[in-house]
């Protein structure tokens, strides 16, 4: 298919109900918040994570990636281990240096990885950190950290199991206690953009967007776990612009979608609390779309 030609500006509106959406390590792995408004956050190395995952599960087939959706930071393999790859394929055309490999030789191994790897394509990735150089690829779709409309509270639980560790530990405890962090309920709004003069150099096309935009709207439904507790994707909210440098400015457009607490809520604890305002019309060469709907099961 084409490679994508036009700029995208998009809103993606999604919450999280009795659960914890982005554990922070430096805080006991509580949920992120703004220390200053006590908003909640989601990093967006979290939100890629959930992406990645998605693609990887909807192109896979006992076992098998379907050609070019393949993912590069994945659980369980090296980065090195990923790019050793293009060096083993292209052998007879390429050889590793580390930082004195060639350039002709990194540019055809950054394109190789580039062709692999879905996630290469569409964030970006740093590949000139081992033996095996494949250079640097600037992502078209990038993310900002998720914020929260409203400020939340973490709630620290204490938990028990009935089981024990080990044989020694039957004569020294009744049970074993933890703990679990959660919020009882946040909606979050994170800012997304897609560059086409990057897509045009790494290669992504209109079927990779479309593979995008579905992994925003169902990748939740694949991602459970009870830490998490019920996470869901609220709104989806694109802006299209005719030309590759854009029609508007993205802030402008951001704003004309507007999140409000409905009146006479104080807490808000379900997704019916809030009322969502999108636009009515949109500058001379920017088409508004609703990408909340179609969504598409793996």
């Amino acid at each position: 298919m084409s490679v994508v030609k036009n700029r995208y500006d998009f809103v993606f509106l999604f919450d999280c109900q009795d659960g914890n959406p982005n554990g922070d390590p430096d805080s006991d792995n509580s949920p992120r918040f703004d220390p200053e408004t006590f908003q909640g956050l989601v990093s967006d190395v979290c939100l890629k994570r959930k992406v990645r995952d998605y693609v990887l599960y909807a192109n896979s087939e006992s076992g098998t990636v379907r050609n070019g959706y393949d993912i590069f930071v994945i659980a369980g393999n090296t980065l090195e281990s990923r790019q050793k790859m293009p060096y083993q394929e292209l052998k007879e055309e390429i050889k590793p240096e580390g930082s004195k490999t060639k350039a002709a030789d990194i540019e055809k191994a950054r394109a190789w990885m580039s062709r692999r790897f879905f996630d290469i394509r569409a964030f970006g990735a740093v590949m000139s950190t081992t033996e095996f150089n494949c250079g640097q690829v600037r992502g078209p779709i990038q993310l900002t950290f998720a914020r929260s409309i409203d400020r939340v509270l973490a709630t620290e639980h204490t938990i028990s199991r009935q089981a024990f560790t080990g044989e020694k530990d039957i004569k020294n405890s009744t049970g074993t206690f933890g703990r679990k962090h959660t919020i009882a309920y946040g909606l979050y709004v994170a800012h997304g953009f897609i560059n086409p003069m990057f897509a045009e150099r790494t290669g992504v096309s209109e079927e990779d967007l479309a593979t995008f935009w579905n992994a925003l709207r169902c990748m939740f439904d694949v991602d459970r776990s009870a830490a998490r507790g019920l996470m869901s994707t609220r709104g989806l909210y694109i802006f299209k612009h005719e030309s590759k440098l854009g029609n508007a400015q993205a802030q402008t457009l951001f704003e004309s979608v507007s999140v409000t607490r409905k009146e006479g809520v104080a807490s808000p604890r379900a997704f019916s609390d809030y009322a969502i305002t999108l636009p009515a019309a949109t500058p001379a060469g920017v088409e508004f779309l609703n990408g909340t709907v179609q969504a598409t099961a793996v």
